[in-house]
């Protein structure tokens, strides 16, 4: 039966937009979307509509859903020393978010210290007071939510997360020898580049994260946990790297693993039905920085099940376009999920992440005139933002 088509002609938020290559939940080909208040009202499958606004061979797909960034940061420390003015960083950060085809992002803020003197406990009310703000006055393109990136061992970061409204948390320990960092060489490395520290200096700094860890993590850790709980935040892990971690996750009532290190921590994730979140980049570069597992080998072996940008916004769409080719990822609809309907189904936005009837029309233009895709167009809720 063909069902009658919403009338485009009264409506002033209501149009059609069409492609011979829509990324439908489950396959790629021609379509007709018709969109109504912000929603997708119907979308004709195998049918292009002379009314609508016809893309030819231009890719349809739902806007991408990105869980982890911390790309504020930069935007708002540009330099060692220099902060940034906090609307204008976050400005400038929101039109590359939605330039690169994310209509949903969780601000990654980071609720405890870093070695850098500008990573306080006062930046995370700054930049969540600027996100506030410019999202009040209508100028924000892409929706944005709060993820906390609570360093565990650090001193005020239970206090400071008390505090805060977010919706979904990571535990991170940064403790050096643990984790991600489980080789001090490397994360001596990562510091003398990033601070400029001598080696006199990150002893110093080294012992001091150590006393942390032992007066701090049993205790923050499970007054974070209590908190997720209670408020009903999603919780995440952070870069766990043996069976071991995945199985403290599991009692601690984790859903999202991020970043695991280890194939072994990545398989072990999946049998404890935990989602594995590994990072674009890892793809786009051809492995981890850190010298830790390969998103692709994971995606080989059916072990990944999102992606994040983390520190690129622009490789979260390029990953995806990377890893179509991997025939556990089922082609270009399957590896579009790892970054629209996977990422909004782990943390309960059930109202968007595909190209379906009823859901939010959140929408991505996207070309490829080369082996980089390129987002031509941006609808947020129906509205074209970029």
């Amino acid at each position: 039966m063909t069902l009658a088509q919403p009338d485009i002609s009264t409506h002033v938020q209501s149009y059609a937009i069409a492609s011979r290559q829509v990324v439908l939940p489950n396959r790629v080909g021609p379509a007709t979307i018709w969109i109504e208040d912000g929603r997708i009202a119907q979308v004709d499958e195998d049918r292009i509509d002379g009314r609508a606004r016809i893309h030819r061979d231009d890719f349809l797909m739902a806007g991408l859903v990105e869980l982890h960034t911390d790309h504020l940061e930069p935007h708002y420390t540009p330099r060692p020393k220099v902060l940034w003015d906090t609307d204008a960083a976050v400005l400038s950060y929101d039109a590359q978010i939605a330039t690169s085809g994310i209509t949903t992002v969780f601000d990654s803020l980071r609720c405890g210290f870093d070695i850098d003197a500008t990573s306080n406990d006062t930046g995370l009310f700054v930049l969540q007071g600027a996100i506030d703000r410019t999202r009040d006055a209508g100028l924000l393109r892409a929706q944005h939510l709060t993820h906390l990136r609570c360093e565990i061992c650090s001193e005020t970061v239970l206090s400071d997360a008390l505090r805060f409204v977010a919706k979904l948390m990571s535990l991170m320990d940064h403790t050096p020898g643990a984790r991600q960092f489980r080789d001090e060489g490397k994360l001596r490395d990562y510091y003398r580049g990033k601070s400029n520290k001598t080696d006199a200096e990150l002893n110093a700094f080294f012992a001091h994260r150590h006393e942390l860890y032992k007066s701090n993590h049993d205790i923050h850790r499970a007054g974070l946990i209590d908190l997720a709980r209670g408020k009903n935040i999603r919780l995440a892990s952070h870069d766990d790297t043996t069976p071991d971690h995945v199985a403290e996750s599991l009692s601690s009532g984790v859903g999202l693993a991020e970043f695991p290190t280890t194939f072994e921590a990545a398989e072990a994730c999946r049998d404890a039905g935990i989602a594995v979140m590994m990072g674009a980049p890892n793809v786009v570069r051809g492995g981890s920085h850190s010298g830790n597992v390969a998103a692709r080998d994971l995606a080989e072996a059916g072990l990944l099940d999102i992606l994040s940008s983390d520190y690129v916004p622009s490789s979260l769409l390029h990953a995806a376009f990377l890893l179509r080719d991997v025939p556990a990822i089922g082609g270009l609809a399957g590896a579009m999920k790892l970054v629209t309907i996977a990422p909004a189904e782990a943390v309960g936005l059930n109202d968007r992440g595909t190209i379906s009837a009823g859901k939010r029309a959140d929408i991505i233009r996207v070309s490829l005139p080369g082996r980089v895709p390129v987002v031509r167009e941006v609808y947020c809720s129906g509205e074209r933002v970029a």
